[in-house]
């Protein structure tokens, strides 16, 4: 939801944006990289000429590292808020260092100046690689091995959920929310109960709107119910 809204955010201010889709063995991975595919189709439409998209396999990389988020594994995701310290669980070791550091590898080769995150603040109290020490950290890492020729652009790192839905609501393409993906389990239906669908839920009860996407179970957060 966050990496849709700063599509939309930067196609606004008339970038043009090389998508990465990255494939790195997620629990989550076949749902989240259909998602992707819906959004970009969907941004496709309206910025023919602003927008591309590329698929990244480093799942043989991700094999080697340890999460409950990684299909491998096989572990149960667990339910609740972010800050709960089982949330800890779902954390995938340097996950954004890599994803970032093969992107700023592909901008610096085709001559893009900037790598786009969508790292908030609500990421913070569980994920070392979204808080702001750390990407400052990164954006001068990036900038000292491409010698001066990318930087880290993170225009979300000081905004919560709802704060990143409001925006989204206020750009003159709508977000297609309703074709993005949240939820960390491996099912097609959304469970509702994981602290990124418990996080997401939140965040539209805050706006006042109604979640558009479909959850297993809701008990009384708004948004549509099935099963």
């Amino acid at each position: 939801m966050d990496s849709v809204t700063l599509l939309g955010h930067l196609l606004k201010q008339g970038q043009a944006v090389h998508c990465c889709i990255f494939h790195y063995g997620a629990t989550l991975g076949k749902y989240e990289t259909m998602a992707a595919e819906l959004v970009t189709n969907y941004y496709l439409i309206n910025y023919p000429d602003k927008i591309s998209k590329r698929h990244i396999d480093i799942s043989t990389i991700m094999a080697h590292f340890s999460s409950n988020l990684l299909a491998k594994y096989n572990q149960s995701i667990p339910e609740g808020y972010y800050t709960d310290a089982s949330m800890e669980k779902t954390v995938v070791p340097s996950r954004n260092l890599i994803f970032a550091s093969i992107m700023a590898g592909i901008a610096e080769s085709i001559g893009v100046k900037q790598v786009a995150l969508g790292v908030h603040a609500g990421d913070h109290p569980i994920y070392p690689d979204c808080r702001p020490e750390f990407v400052q950290a990164l954006n001068e890492t990036i900038q000292l091995s491409s010698g001066g020729k990318v930087e880290v652009l993170t225009p979300f790192v000081g905004m919560t959920k709802a704060d990143i839905l409001s925006l989204g609501y206020e750009l003159p393409v709508p977000v297609p929310y309703h074709l993005t993906r949240s939820c960390y389990k491996n099912q097609p239906i959304s469970c509702g109960k994981c602290g990124t669908c418990q996080e997401r839920l939140e965040a539209f009860s805050i706006i006042g709107r109604k979640d558009p996407i479909q959850y297993e179970e809701m008990k009384g957060r708004g948004g549509s119910r099935c099963g």
